[in-house]
């Protein structure tokens, strides 16, 4: 596989180039099971030693690897012709090709004197806080080591009430949690086209601004591989989540690896479309698993949504779920939708008897710590429709 814009592998430095993607420093790269395997399954030792090369010209930079393959680089050492279907299939070839995996990405960089360390994550990690403080503690620690963390979901353990789905979403994650200047997601197709790229017509959109560039843009949601989960879906998806959080993101193949590296203009450039929330903010709204919901009358929907304000007991008309204090919950209109997702104050046992009521008489007869939001402005996020 040629990485190299210009053929060689070598970085190219031709295009006018794209702020805030040349001057990144910290960099977060996810790489598809596409670019680093067989149509058959099984690592392709040359793609990802090219990509390897890549990565290890930049020295200066720091570098977090998202790599998917893990699945697909156990399919042939298992005998099976494709991806199966089923989940404890799927968890033994990912118990077989994590292992070589990681020992490919190891032996490829030791070829230029670096380390890797291997980072498995599920959801589960990133939906509790502890975990995910912890996650953020390796990760930083591994980079300040010198280290290049290799990071893929924990498919071997993972299930599909707590998968990712998909490890677009969770290079995005990644990329807000190591405070990335910049994420690059690679993948087989050069970016994001108008239409079907198969197809005499469509052409490259090389720069997205905002959600509006992307109206009346049909996207398609699978790969052309088989060997993978994602899509372009999931891979705009991801982009938009780091671009609300202050992240640029360039889209692009994974043979144009040392173009996004450099700022070239190559594949499709998001651009940031808000600044970087706090940590517990982004992963109350794209990591997080709702415990439960509190239906909102009228009143409090508009408080919520157009005020900004906290969530009181008398806006209040419904609690749905099983859920205890410090759980994320969504807060529904009086159709069911939901429109915000908050850390809840209270246990779902104790929400009944406060609904409809004022904080002031919840505090004269039930004490002093009845006197507060069920959810504060503060842990609370919108939810874009």
């Amino acid at each position: 596989m040629t990485v190299g814009g210009d053929g060689s592998g070598a970085p190219s430095t031709g295009g006018q180039g794209r702020e805030g993607v040349a001057d990144a420093r910290r960099i977060v790269v996810k790489v598809g099971s596409s670019s680093l395997t067989t149509a058959t399954g099984g690592l392709d030792a040359d793609r990802v030693d090219a990509l390897v090369d890549v990565i290890a010209k930049y020295q200066d930079k720091e570098v977090v690897l998202v790599s998917s393959g893990a699945i697909a680089a156990g399919l042939a050492p298992l005998g099976l012709d494709r991806r199966p279907r089923d989940l404890a299939r799927q968890q033994a070839a990912a118990s077989v090709g994590q292992g070589l995996l990681v020992a490919r990405y190891t032996a490829s960089f030791a070829r230029y004197g670096r380390r890797v360390g291997q980072v498995l994550l599920t959801a589960d990690d990133t939906s509790r806080r502890a975990h995910y403080r912890n996650a953020c503690r390796t990760l930083d620690q591994l980079l300040a080591m010198g280290a290049v963390p290799i990071v893929n979901e924990n498919d071997t353990v993972a299930t599909d009430e707590i998968r990712f789905g998909d490890n677009d979403r969770l290079a995005a994650l990644v990329a807000h949690l190591v405070r990335a200047d910049l994420l690059i997601l690679l993948s087989d197709v050069d970016g994001l086209y108008d239409g079907d790229p198969s197809l005499p017509g469509t052409s490259r959109i090389d720069q997205v601004s905002g959600p509006k560039d992307l109206e009346g843009i049909s996207i398609g949601s699978a790969g052309r591989s088989g060997v993978g989960t994602g899509g372009m879906v999931t891979k705009v998806e991801a982009a938009r989540i780091a671009a609300a959080a202050g992240i640029p993101v360039v889209l692009t193949s994974a043979v144009h690896a040392a173009d996004a590296l450099a700022g070239a203009t190559t594949g499709t450039h998001f651009l940031r479309t808000g600044r970087r929330s706090a940590d517990r903010l982004l992963w109350l709204a794209h990591a997080s698993a709702p415990q439960g919901a509190l239906v909102l009358d009228d009143g409090a929907v508009r408080a919520v949504v157009e005020r900004n304000s906290s969530l009181l007991p008398a806006g209040i008309s419904a609690v749905e779920g099983d859920f205890s204090a410090g759980d994320p919950v969504e807060l529904r209109d009086a159709g069911g939708r939901a429109v915000a997702r908050g850390v809840v104050n209270f246990d779902a046992r104790e929400i009944p008897r406060l609904i409809g009521r004022s904080t002031r008489d919840l505090a004269r007869e039930l004490g002093p710590a009845y006197e507060r939001e069920v959810v504060h402005r503060d842990d609370l996020v919108l939810l874009q429709h």
